[in-house]
C-alpha cells in the first residue's frame, strides 16, 4: 500500500468524491428484472428474468429480518447475476416485512409454510424439476428444516452459507449464555414479549455490535480506497443493506433465543417446532457448508457442525465475514464458484441415481 498516492490515485479519488457529491451515490444498485410467480402472506416469489429456462433451477432462501437484495447487492457484484449468468434458472423468496400484528407467526411459520411454499411454486415454474436451495445465515437453517419436516419436497440439493448449526462457538452468544442461564431466559423473555418484534434498528444494532472491528475500521477503509470505485462502491451498498434490516416476529424471536441461543437445540439434529420434532439428520439431498474465516457471527466451527448431523455433507471454508463470504467482492471468485460446481456436480449425481 503506497503511503503517498500517486497522481493517478489523486484524480481517480477526486472523480469519485464529485461523483458522490453530485449524483448521491456511486454503487448502481438497480435490480435485476425479474418476475413474480407467486404472492402470498410472507411468501414472495421471483424469478430473475435473466436467467436460462434450461438451467439448474436455484432458489435463495434468505434470513428473517435481512433484505433479500443481499443475493443481488449491486451491479457488478450480484451472487443472483453471477449465477444467471452462469446459466442457472433462479429464484428467490422474501417474507416482506414483519408487523406488529405478526407477531405471533414462529419458525413453524416458515418452515411448514413459507419455505414448502416457495419451493413447490418455483419447482413447478421450473418445469417440475427439483430445486437446488441456497440458503444465508437463519436461512440455511429453517431451509434444513423445512426439507427435513416434508421429506417429498422438490429438493435436489441444499447449500447453507455462514449457517450456525451449533451456537456454542459463536463467541457473542458463548459470552451471554452464563447471565441467560442465570436468569433461565427471564430477562430476554421480558424484551422480546414487552416489544412484540425486534424492530430493523435493533436487529441492524446486533449486527453491527457481532461486527463491531468492521464498524470501527469503516472510516479507514474508505479513505485508503478513495481511488478505488469497486470498494466505496462496495461499502455502500452494505450501508444500504444495514439499514434495509427489517423486523423479526415477537414469536419466532422468542424461539431464536430460548431453543437456539440458550439450549443450542440444533446441535443435536433436532429442534421441536409447535410441538413437533424435526430431525435433520435424515436428509438425503447432498449438502454444501460454506463457513467465512473471519465470521463472527458464525464462526467456522459453528457452520461445519452439520456435518456431523447430516451424512451427504462437503465443507468448504472462504475468507470473509459473515456478509462479505455471501456478497462481498471476493465473494465472486470464492463462493459462488464453489456453489456453481457444487449444484452442476449434485444435479449429475441426481442424474445418474435416477438412472
Amino acid at each position: 500500500m503506497r503511503i503517498i498516492p500517486s497522481p493517478r490515485d489523486v484524480q481517480l479519488a477526486a472523480e469519485n468524491i464529485s461523483d458522490r457529491v453530485l449524483r448521491g451515490k456511486l454503487a448502481d444498485v438497480t435490480p435485476l428484472a425479474q418476475t413474480t410467480i407467486l404472492e402470498s402472506p410472507q411468501c414472495h416469489v421471483v424469478r430473475f428474468d435473466d436467467g436460462d429456462p434450461t438451467g439448474h433451477p436455484v432458489l435463495f432462501v434468505p434470513p428473517l429480518a435481512a433484505p433479500t437484495f443481499v443475493f443481488d447487492m449491486r451491479r457488478g457484484c450480484s451472487f443472483a447475476e453471477y449465477m444467471t449468468g452462469a446459466g442457472h434458472d433462479v429464484y428467490l423468496v422474501d417474507y416482506g416485512e414483519i408487523s406488529f400484528a405478526e407477531r405471533h407467526l414462529g419458525l413453524e411459520h416458515w418452515v411448514e409454510g413459507v419455505i414448502p411454499e416457495a419451493i413447490n411454486a418455483a419447482s413447478a415454474s421450473a418445469g417440475g424439476r427439483p430445486m437446488h436451495l441456497i440458503g444465508w445465515s437463519l436461512g440455511g437453517a429453517l431451509a434444513a428444516l423445512a426439507i427435513a419436516n416434508e421429506a417429498d419436497l422438490p429438493v435436489a440439493s441444499l447449500t447453507v452459507v455462514g449457517t450456525p448449526f451449533d451456537t456454542t462457538h459463536v463467541p457473542m452468544i458463548s459470552f451471554v449464555r452464563p447471565f441467560v442461564e442465570f436468569t433461565r431466559g427471564a430477562v430476554g423473555t421480558a424484551v422480546y414479549r414487552t416489544l412484540g418484534t425486534a424492530p430493523g434498528p435493533i436487529v441492524k444494532r446486533f449486527y453491527q455490535v457481532a461486527t463491531f472491528d468492521k464498524v470501527i475500521t469503516k472510516p479507514i477503509a474508505i479513505a485508503q480506497n478513495l481511488a478505488d470505485r469497486d470498494s466505496l462502491e462496495q461499502i455502500e451498498a452494505v450501508d444500504r443493506m444495514m439499514d434495509s434490516m427489517t423486523a423479526f416476529s415477537g414469536r419466532a424471536l422468542g424461539q431464536i433465543y430460548h431453543d437456539l441461543v440458550r439450549l443450542n437445540d440444533l446441535a443435536d439434529g433436532h429442534m421441536t417446532l409447535a410441538g413437533k420434532d424435526i430431525d435433520i439428520s435424515g436428509l438425503k439431498q447432498p449438502v454444501l457448508a460454506i463457513g467465512g474465516s473471519d465470521d463472527g457471527i458464525a464462526p467456522i466451527d459453528s457452520v461445519h457442525h452439520v456435518a456431523e448431523l447430516i451424512q451427504k455433507v462437503q465443507t468448504e471454508t472462504v475468507p470473509g465475514g459473515h456478509l462479505g463470504m455471501l456478497a462481498g467482492r471476493g465473494a465472486r471468485e470464492t463462493t459462488w464458484p464453489l456453489v456453481d460446481r457444487f449444484i452442476r456436480q449434485a444435479a449429475r449425481s441426481g442424474r445418474r441415481s435416477a438412472a
